[in-house]
């Protein structure tokens, strides 16, 4: 019988409360069966003619010859039912811990462990058997004991050239266990904002806000500082910022702002404060700080609280907005210039030196008075 999500249920065919263990159910059977029937396909002709060339006709030469390929061939066989069985699990995995819900904090760690690990686990696969299938054939082993004569040079070339390969290695194991990173986890690299869309072998896939695809080695992302704004959680902090007139009335910025985030659904309720942040020549610096559940919600809710924002202020209070202001004054005619009583002032005589002089030691005192004086009666 069909669940309403027309799954098969988990325990199919056994009854409530029965001691008995739950059977497999036909889905998962199905799933064992895909996964396993390409290699058996591949192996039972193998198996039948490695059973049959024993009593063949054929020359022990080709006997021998037709047992080694055959021996290889099982062997890949075997390597291809690993690889596909760690696939399967890994899709399993995946399949049990969707990350499209709401607090998929769990699942993400989940699904990259098990995405790189099962990636590692299957390139060690293909890596034992190729190298077990190498040492069947005479002439590479012939070829490996020459090699292993010169090992000095050629190993320490054979490491540099390998450093790459095993660095990104090591990383994406340190990945796993550590997780730095995870899928779906909202990163800042080299500058751009994106998701971690895919973690492979040897390689991150990020997705960047404009659908650009950024590659980054795993090795990176040990070696490089880097922000996860999802490393714990996914709600964030944001500002926006605005530049207003001195005459601003901050309680009534406060409150319209309570009302913008309070009738917006992407604000998570946690955060909504107005704050002067700096006072410049001409304007304050206005910061409207306030959060939201991730980081898609929280670009939106600045842009919107900016704007309504801005909007409001217009209405309400327009002599709140920043303005240039510019004082001019009408130029006096040629006849008030010349005439400082019918300038009213705007002309007269110099000023007395008192009015001029700055305070302080080049102040002039009674005693440098009276040397002054002597001076000049000497000089006459």
């Amino acid at each position: 019988m069909l669940t309403p999500r027309g799954h098969w249920p988990r325990h199919h065919g056994a009854m409530a409360g029965s001691p008995h263990p739950a059977i497999a159910t036909p889905g998962l059977r199905a799933r064992i069966l895909r996964t396993i029937a390409p290699p058996l396909l591949m192996a039972l002709p193998q198996m039948v003619l490695l059973a049959w060339l024993p009593a063949s006709p054929l020359p022990r030469s080709w006997i021998a010859l037709g047992r080694h390929g055959l021996g290889i061939g099982l062997l890949m066989c075997v390597a291809w039912l690993g690889v596909r069985a760690v696939d399967a699990i890994v899709a399993r995995v995946v399949r049990e811990h969707p990350v499209d819900v709401a607090d998929n904090l769990r699942a993400r760690k989940l699904q990259t462990q098990a995405k790189v690990i099962g990636g590692i686990v299957q390139g060690a696969i293909v890596l034992v058997a190729v190298a077990l299938a190498l040492m069947t054939i005479p002439g590479i082993r012939q070829i490996g004991a020459t090699l292993l004569a010169s090992a000095g040079v050629i190993g320490l070339v054979a490491g540099f050239a390998a450093k790459p390969v095993f660095g990104n290695l090591i990383a994406g194991l340190q990945l796993a266990l550590a997780q730095p990173i995870r899928l779906d986890d909202v990163v800042i690299v080299e500058g751009e904002w994106g998701r971690i869309e895919e973690i492979n072998a040897t390689y991150v896939v990020v997705r960047v806000w404009d659908e650009r695809r950024l590659v980054v080695p795993l090795q990176w992302f040990i070696e490089n500082p880097f922000q996860n704004w999802t490393r714990t959680t996914a709600q964030l902090l944001g500002t926006a910022f605005l530049w207003l007139d001195y005459r601003v009335p901050m309680d009534e910025v406060r409150e319209a702002l309570h009302r913008i985030c309070e009738s917006d659904p992407r604000w998570d309720g946690r955060v909504c404060v107005a704050q002067v942040t700096d006072a410049a020549e001409t304007t304050l610096q206005v910061r409207l700080l306030v959060s939201a559940r991730n980081s898609g919600d929280l670009f939106d809710l600045r842009c919107v609280v900016r704007e309504r924002m801005v909007a409001w202020l217009r209405h309400a209070h327009p002599d709140a907005l920043p303005v240039q202001r510019v004082e001019l004054s009408r130029a006096k005619p040629a006849a008030d210039a010349a005439d400082p009583a019918a300038g009213h002032g705007v002309l007269r005589a110099s000023p007395d030196a008192g009015e001029t002089a700055s305070p302080g030691a080049e102040d002039h005192n009674a005693a440098d008075a009276a040397v002054e004086a002597e001076r000049s009666a000497t000089a006459g």
